[in-house]
């Protein structure tokens, strides 16, 4: 991955983690970035595994939808661990 591609990832992070901060709720900018690169991931994944397209053409709005329920799912296990 080149920089441009971090920063990206970075910026979608923030995004995601900060719309799943309003589903599930927290703060801050720290938390926002940490879940929603984590849940990037695990949104990829969940969504593969279970063989759900979710019709999004366009493909940051997909990306950053996908990275959203991943990160309300992260947030959701880190409550029910802490």
């Amino acid at each position: 991955m080149d920089t441009k591609n971090v920063v990206i990832a970075i910026i979608l992070g923030i995004i995601a983690g900060w719309l799943a901060s309003w589903i599930v709720g927290g703060h801050g900018l720290v938390q926002y970035l940490i879940s929603g690169v984590l849940g990037s991931f695990v949104g990829s994944f969940l969504l593969q595994k279970a063989g759900i397209n979710l019709g999004i053409r366009n493909e940051i709005g997909r990306d950053i939808a996908t990275a959203t329920i991943g990160a309300v799912v992260v947030m959701i296990i880190a409550r029910i661990l802490s």
